[in-house]
């Protein structure tokens, strides 16, 4: 059997998943062909990873100005595109440009226009875009899913979606490069396409109007001088300031870190461990969302990043009952721990509340992993050479992603304008 053959662009912290995977559970069926990167230091680290972790051989190594010569060279199969947000179109069009499938980490792209230029290339060439929305393989998200199509509270109307990150994972977007609105599309784009791409999947609509608010209200230096900060920094590594914020990390001591950022520094220009509280952070903290959708349902939506937990309450409301929704994550840094630790469940409650019947608690199955439990299945939807048959069709494809960014890019425009947004004006489908 031939090897279908991988190679990946970005190695950063979103990257590691997919390659090890590649190089270990599926490697008789798969074949990782080369790394591209704007980072000689990053890329290094990886084949460091392959070798001492995966007892993988290295894979040659391309500069991000290098993507044509490395798909000329090693004839990649798919391209999987795990770079910063804002260069996500570049690859995803090059690549499918040059014959090749592409998987993409969320969200596909940070706004409308970068969304039209991938949509009509995909219309051009004809490939596949998969976009890896692990949540919805989450074994709790399933059901959910699974509940809504069975007709338990009958047609939905209404979703209420509280989203809540901490002082550890929610505080990491605003030392990175997601702090600039125009690398991230801010969380409303590179956090919230998660949500409401569940949303879009459990009922099965798409998003028609959005309004929203939001505001940097903790983050960023002028929010923290108004609660009477006084001592301030440029970044956590080499700052004496520093040593005693509980808001800052520490890259030097922490393998990973160091060898994909630290050490990179002087090579790609990237501070990976800004402050929290400095005045050139783009994006809000605080941010409320309103959905209206085709199905005619309606959407309250609000993320706080800033919070004691981490986790969200969910409740939705049907024709014959409510389904409340709760989980506890446990809290993260990108690339600072263990994978299997990201967003994984500590605690999760699906309860069905019928009307004029007993409320009763549903049993989901508990699964180890990433996200919930998702990312082992999501894997294995993605690269098993035949996967299980997926009932609830989880795989999500170019415009699934497409549709999971515009609630989030409406949302961006409405916080700017004041105004309601209209989705159907932001892509030519």
């Amino acid at each position: 059997m031939e090897k279908k053959r991988y190679a990946q662009v970005g190695t950063g912290g979103r990257a590691r998943m997919f390659y090890e995977a590649i190089a270990t559970r599926y490697q008789d069926s798969s074949a990782l062909v080369a790394f591209c990167d704007m980072s000689q230091v990053r890329m290094d680290f990886s084949n460091k990873i392959l070798v001492e972790k995966c007892n993988h051989s290295p894979v040659p190594t391309y500069k991000h100005t290098e993507f044509d010569r490395m798909i000329d060279e090693q004839k990649p199969d798919v391209i999987i595109v795990t770079t910063v947000d804002r260069t996500h179109d570049q690859y995803i069009i090059r690549a499918m440009e040059k014959g090749c499938d592409v998987i993409c980490e969320k969200p596909i792209t940070t706004d409308n226009e970068k969304g039209q230029a991938i949509l009509d290339a995909q219309k051009r060439y004809g490939k596949s875009i998969r976009v890896t929305f692990n949540y919805r393989y989450a074994p709790h998200h399933s059901k959910v899913r699974e509940l809504i199509a069975s007709g338990v509270i009958g047609e939905v109307y209404s979703v209420h979606f509280e989203w809540l990150l901490n002082t550890e994972h929610g505080a990491d977007y605003y030392r990175r490069w997601h702090r600039n609105k125009v690398n991230s599309g801010g969380l409303l784009v590179h956090k919230s396409t998660h949500h409401f791409d569940l949303v879009n999947f459990w009922l099965g609509t798409q998003p028609k109007t959005v309004f929203a608010f939001g505001a940097l209200n903790f983050y960023g230096q002028a929010a923290a001088q108004k609660r009477g900060v006084e001592s301030f920094y440029a970044r956590c590594h080499g700052s004496e300031a520093a040593k005693g914020d509980p808001f800052a990390i520490d890259m030097e001591n922490n393998p990973t870190l160091k060898g994909l950022y630290l050490d990179a520094e002087a090579e790609s220009g990237y501070i990976r461990d800004r402050s929290v509280f400095s005045d050139d952070i783009s994006i809000e903290d605080t941010m409320a969302v309103l959905v209206k959708y085709k199905s005619g349902a309606m959407l309250s939506y609000s993320l706080n990043s800033y919070l004691p937990w981490e986790g969200f309450n969910v409740a939705i409301n049907g024709s014959k009952g409510r389904i409340e929704y709760t989980a506890l994550e446990r809290p993260y840094i990108n690339a600072g721990g263990k994978q299997c630790d990201e967003g994984a469940t500590v605690f999760h409650k699906v309860r069905v509340c019928p009307l004029l019947d007993t409320p009763y608690e549903v049993e989901v199955q508990i699964k180890e992993g990433g996200h919930g439990g998702g990312d082992p299945t999501m894997l294995d939807d993605i690269f098993l050479e035949n996967p299980p048959f997926d009932p609830l069709h989880r795989s999500a494809d170019h415009t699934d992603g497409l549709r999971s960014i515009l609630t989030g890019i409406a949302a961006n425009k409405s916080i700017a304008s004041g105004l309601p947004v209209d989705v159907d004006t932001l892509l030519h489908w």
